[in-house]
């Protein structure tokens, strides 16, 4: 390595710049969003040129886009920063390297051909080297060689001015390489009185959260207008690479927007590459010689294929004024900061935890039920956010304040961030004092029926009933019980809360095992059809193209529909919209449905007159001689069998269409 006293020989021949005053961290502004607002000061001279603070390469980006800085008597010129590849850009164009500040010899060599000055000795350097523990020399004079064994004290300078000054910034570069996560800010100004001034410099930059905690002390169960102590600690950790010295800590809640952007990272965008052009190809035609003209055209004609004139030049457009800047709005800020009021210390990478909050609220020691099927209730605490701000979500710490809970730890329990005015359940435990038990009811019963063409409508109300037995033996308080929405039912009580939990009620639980009830309503109608709606005619004025199982079925009085209007009617309480036409229409079903059994009987035994029919007749058919005439008898008395059944059907089915008119055309 080089000595001490050569490098500093070697780079006090080059420009220095001015001393810069270091600003130290005044405040600090943590947010939930991840960020946090970094706020330095401090007074500088009145011939202080720049200021500069030391920040996390990670925080560049973010330095770039949000730096602020405060100069009230001078003028601020700009921020620079070193490269974000140091080494690479200092040393762009220098005859050397990084490695080349690995050893004295290897400086020099890097450096041959450049003119210096040893003592009264210039000349350009040839070759350098290390013997015996001290460094040789070798330069090229107007003379000739000359070789110098140098000694710590020897001075060796730089003729060139310019290289001198780029040696001495990558030199800088260098060092600053030695610390490559950090990067040095520099602040340039310009002053504009000849006293001390105060500068101010705020910046935003990524930060890990602060993590509030709370400790909780409960009150009693059954305590009326009893409050809770709610305290509240953060979990603060500095990131920011400089120590906080007696800063103001202000700790933020809010949902800010927050964004990340590559200022600091070199950006070079494609360009399109036109390729160069020379001159193009010349190319030449013979002379053909002159050729014939035509006549020239007719004034007139001439005219006809004149160019137009050129139209007059629009007059100049008046340049547009420009739009007025638009109105500036209000909006909350969504945010709650919590000051300390006391000055905090917190060094570089240490992580503190540190009380930012401590009142009361009022709040009531109750149990909760969040699950139907649990035989205990969960111990909780309902907490009302009485302060004029919002609390920012953490995990809480339960402490009793009475009897045998007093100082004692109770529990855990999630505090969800509370709006000003809101009032959240915090569960800590489970009780195994208080004992629960549930059942289920359901029941659908009609409460009314009307009627239209072909249908009973039967209006239906479909009851789903919770019954909760709860015994907490002697104890006395509130209970709270999550009951679940049932989409698409009415409750029949009144929750004092609705939400993602479904229907909140209270239950005073008095020192005595008690039960309780809730119940859901869903209205619906049930459609009883009188006959098949899809048939084009409920009462077809023939019979013989039917089919006796399959058709009848579907006409009114065709199927046994009466068990399902007298299971209503039995249902239906006396006072019942449509049950007096209820009970009128179920006998004209009955009858309509006696009519069409006898018809079926009497078209049955048609249908055997009819076969019996047939085989006499092929009978006949078959007999000669003596066979023949009582063949003849038979056929006889079958077809007068036949004709009388066939009345006697056709008696029956016109019978069935009065009494199934009258089912058709009931309107209750």
């Amino acid at each position: 390595m080089i000595r001490r006293s050569l490098l500093p020989a070697l780079l006090l021949v080059l420009a220095t710049p001015a001393l810069a005053t270091e600003l130290p961290v005044r405040g600090v502004m943590l947010s939930s969003s991840g960020l946090a607002q970094i706020m330095r000061g401090g007074m500088v001279a009145p011939d202080a040129g720049a200021v500069t603070f030391r920040v996390p390469l990670a925080d560049v980006d973010d330095i770039l886009r949000s730096l602020v800085v405060a100069d009230p008597a001078g003028r601020v010129e700009g921020v620079r920063l070193p490269a974000q590849d140091l080494a690479a850009e200092a040393f762009r164009g220098l005859p050397l390297r990084p490695h080349d500040f690995d050893s004295r010899a290897a400086l020099f060599n890097a450096l041959r051909g450049q003119e210096v000055t040893v003592g009264a000795i210039e000349g350009r350097i040839a070759e350098a080297g290390e013997h015996e523990g001290r460094l040789r020399l070798t330069l090229l004079t107007a003379t000739g060689l000359r070789a110098l064994a140098l000694d710590p004290a020897d001075e060796v300078q730089l003729r060139d001015a310019g290289l001198a000054a780029r040696l001495a910034r990558a030199a800088a570069a260098l060092a600053e390489t030695r610390t490559a996560d950090t990067r040095t800010v520099t602040v340039a100004l310009r002053a504009g009185a000849n006293a001390p001034r105060e500068i101010a410099a705020v910046y935003v930059a990524g930060a890990p959260l602060w993590k509030p905690s709370w400790r909780i002390t409960v009150p009693g169960f059954g305590e009326t207008g009893s409050e809770a102590r709610l305290m509240g600690w953060a979990v603060v950790e500095n990131h920011t690479g400089a120590d906080w010295s007696g800063i103001r800590l202000s700790l933020v809640s809010s949902e800010a927007a927050a964004f990340r952007q590559a200022l600091y990272t070199p950006v070079l965008l494609p360009r399109i590459e036109l390729p160069i052009e020379g001159s193009g190809q010349v190319e030449v035609r013979p002379d053909t010689g002159d050729r014939p003209q035509p006549t020239p055209p007719p004034a007139r004609l001439a005219r006809a294929f004149a160019l137009p004139a050129p139209a007059p030049a629009a007059a100049p457009v008046a340049e547009a004024a420009p739009a007025a800047p638009p109105v500036a709005t209000e909006a909350s800020l969504g945010r709650v900061a919590f000051v300390l009021v006391d000055p905090v210390t917190i060094q570089a990478g240490e992580t503190a935890n540190v009380p930012f909050l401590d009142m009361r609220l009022p709040a009531e020691r109750v149990w909760w039920v969040q699950d139907l099927a649990a035989r205990h209730p969960l111990q909780a605490l309902r907490l009302r956010n009485a302060a004029d701000h919002p609390l920012p979500p953490g995990l809480a710490t339960i402490y009793g304040s009475q009897g045998a809970e007093t100082d004692g730890f109770l529990g855990d329990a999630q505090l969800p961030g509370m709006p000003a005015g809101a009032t959240r359940l915090l569960a800590f435990g489970r009780d195994q004092g208080v004992q629960l038990s549930t059942a289920r009811d359901d029941r659908t019963e009609p409460t009314g029926v009307t009627f239209r063409r072909g249908a009973v409508l039967v209006a239906q109300r479909a009851v789903h009933r919770l019954r909760l037995a709860v015994d907490g033996g002697a104890q006395r308080g509130t209970l709270m019980l999550d009951l679940p929405a049932r989409r698409g039912e009415t409750p029949q009580f009144q929750p004092v809360a609705e939400g993602d939990f479904g229907l909140r009620v209270e239950v005073t639980l008095a020192g005595a095992a008690a039960e309780h009830g809730y119940e859901w309503e869903r209205r619906s109608t049930r459609i009883i059809p009188l006959w098949d709606p899809a048939l084009p005619e409920p009462l077809p004025p023939i019979w013989r193209d039917l089919s006796l199982d399959r058709d009848t079925a579907r006409l009114p009085g065709g199927t046994d529909r009466l068990a399902a209007l007298r299971e209503v009617l039995q249902r239906l309480p006396a006072d019942a919209t449509g049950r007096a036409g209820l009970e009128g229409l179920i006998a004209a079903y009955a009858e309509a449905l006696r009519l069409m059994d006898a018809f079926r009987t009497a078209a049955r035994d048609h249908a055997a007159a009819e076969a019996t029919l047939l085989r006499a007749r092929r009978a006949l058919e078959d007999r000669t001689g003596a066979e023949r005439e009582p063949a003849r008898v038979a056929l006889n008395a079958a077809s007068v069998a036949a004709e009388r059944s066939g009345r006697a059907a056709d008696a029956a089915w016109t019978a069935w269409r009065a009494a199934a008119q009258r089912v058709v055309a009931w309107e209750g």
